[in-house]
């Protein structure tokens, strides 16, 4: 592998019935210059035979098993394994388009400077197992990503979306393995402390499965470890304007999820509460939201779930 240039970490933990699909997302890339470093986070399914035989059929895939650790140590050693100058992370559910690799490679040769980078993600609702087109998408700022861009609403969304060059990454030394809420947000807050460039790709590149068993998410200790990471980067009024700004994006997620309503009310309560003016800066979009809580109630959850996706 003299050309390899990426390498992409796929964390798996019972991941069986989606990480076919995930991992032909990737070997369907126009840039085929990638290796797959697919860890077993100690599956109780059948993860770990699915990986051996997807590895069985292309020297590309190096599947590995590891006692139950969480998915933050399982991408830490990941990427200690990665021989690629750049570290791309994918999860086990999500997909990426085609091109994905390719407009990474495009950009970081044009703009040297940039040591990581991201792109618009696309919100795909999942049906019976399947992924759908989604209908919704991430934006993406026009600058380098500061601060606030990533501790108050997370514009990189999922772990999926980053692209880093490795030997930055094992400087910061990865990932937060404490953390069970956002250390993705952790992780590019300390990245941009220490001047690490990440920018934008104005493409969606990334497919993220909003999942049925979205139910499970449990949005008040999000909020708990949200506001425990975010009282170390923002004080004073900029982290009460967070926090409403936090919570909109919570009520957003509940109704994607189809998670129940009133959970959706406490989350805008709870964010209008905090500052009325930051939780609806987001123009049509937070009215969008706001309509979308008091309507709910009369919405069935799958209906919600697909008109939020």
């Amino acid at each position: 592998m003299s050309d390899l240039h990426f390498s992409v970490v796929i964390p798996a933990y019972n991941a069986a019935e989606t990480l076919r699909s995930t991992v032909a997302s990737v070997l369907s890339q126009t840039d085929q210059r990638f290796e797959i470093i697919i860890i077993d986070d100690g599956s109780t399914d059948d993860t770990p035979n699915v990986m051996l035989e997807l590895a069985a059929v292309d020297y590309r895939i190096r599947a590995v098993s590891k006692p139950n650790s969480g998915v933050s140590a399982t991408r830490n050693y990941g990427a200690s394994l990665a021989s690629g100058e750049w570290l791309a992370f994918l999860d086990a559910d999500d997909q990426w388009h085609p091109e994905k690799l390719a407009r990474h490679s495009e950009v970081h040769s044009f703009n040297t400077l940039a040591g990581a980078s991201f792109a618009q993600v696309e919100f795909a609702p999942e049906q019976n197992g399947k992924i759908k087109a989604g209908r919704t998408f991430s934006s993406v700022p026009a600058d380098y990503l500061g601060l606030k861009d990533v501790v108050v609403e997370n514009a990189v969304c999922t772990t999926s979306n980053l692209v880093i060059r490795r030997d930055i990454f094992m400087a910061l030394s990865g990932f937060d393995t404490d953390m069970r809420y956002a250390e993705d947000q952790d992780f590019l807050a300390r990245a941009i402390d220490k001047g690490v460039l990440i920018c934008g790709i104005h493409q969606a590149l990334v497919r993220y499965r909003m999942s049925e068993n979205g139910l499970s998410c449990n949005f008040d200790a999000m909020l708990e470890n949200w506001r425990g990471f975010a009282s170390s980067w923002l004080f004073g009024r900029d982290l009460v304007e967070a926090e409403a700004t936090y919570c909109r994006y919570l009520t957003r997620r509940v109704l994607r999820a189809g998670a129940p309503i009133d959970v959706a009310w406490s989350f805008m309560h709870r964010g209008l509460r905090a500052d009325r003016k930051a939780y609806m800066a987001d123009g049509p979009r937070s009215f969008f939201t706001l309509g979308g809580v008091i309507a709910g109630g009369a919405l069935p959850a799958s209906l919600r779930r697909t008109v939020f996706a």
